[in-house]
């Protein structure tokens, strides 16, 4: 991993991005810069259709800018190969969804260890990897279960252990807290701080709860393509 010499590991440049609707562009993000530092739990706000799940699409080598550049742990993912990419993406960075994305026919252990399926890593290996991260998250007698077996917060917090089971360099979590209700969120809250303070995560947590972003290090708010540290009026 690469960082800045002021510790930056997200550097975001003059970054723009549209899509096409027949002869018309819809204009997403507009020459937008952020940098983010090594071991930041930053919030990202701002209304729906805003451009939030986007910017972190392009952060996570999901998706590329029309133009300007995405550089993460010092690699300009924007110049990547699709086959590059893939690999870098496997490597560096962990995601986390609101709906869990959880595959029903497998048990929490196999859908955790979807990831390291990616890699080089033994089957016993894997399991390693596996097991710490179930721990982690303090699912470990739970790992047999299957995903109907358990409750919206068990569910997001297997979608939290299969995003940290590769020990990546960037978490990435797309309104994490959506679908629960506030017990079971403020649980995952704790969990994704505990994460960036016990164990120096890199987190970009995309939220429309107020509630949630507390538990940021900072908040930015995404407004018409462009960031600002306040909420638009």
């Amino acid at each position: 991993m690469s960082v800045n010499d002021n510790g930056t590991l997200v550097k975001v440049d003059a970054a723009t991005k549209y899509f096409k609707r027949g002869s018309e562009e819809i204009h997403v993000l507009e020459k937008l810069d952020m940098q983010v530092p090594e071991g930041e739990f930053l919030a990202l706000m701002g209304p729906s259709g805003s451009g939030k799940s986007t910017l972190l699409n392009l952060i996570g080598g999901l998706d590329r800018p029309t133009s300007g550049s995405v550089t993460v742990a010092g690699e300009r993912i924007d110049r990547l190969s699709r086959q590059k990419l893939a690999a870098w993406r496997a490597r560096h960075v962990g995601l986390v969804f609101q709906f869990y994305n959880l595959l029903p026919v497998l048990t929490a252990e196999r859908n955790v260890e979807l990831p390291l399926l990616l890699t080089h890593l033994s089957r016993a290996e894997r399991k390693k990897h596996v097991d710490a991260a179930l721990d982690v998250v303090g699912l470990s007698h739970r790992k047999t279960h299957y995903p109907k077996t358990l409750s919206g917060g068990e569910q997001q917090r297997v979608g939290i252990a299969r995003g940290i089971v590769s020990d990546p360099t960037l978490l990435l979590a797309d309104e994490p807290t959506g679908d629960l209700d506030r017990k079971s969120g403020d649980e995952v809250l704790d969990l994704l701080k505990a994460l960036n303070k016990d164990h120096n995560k890199t987190i970009i947590m995309v939220t429309h709860d107020p509630h949630a972003a507390l538990r940021s290090t900072r908040t930015l708010y995404l407004n018409e393509g462009k960031l600002s540290t306040e909420p638009a009026e």
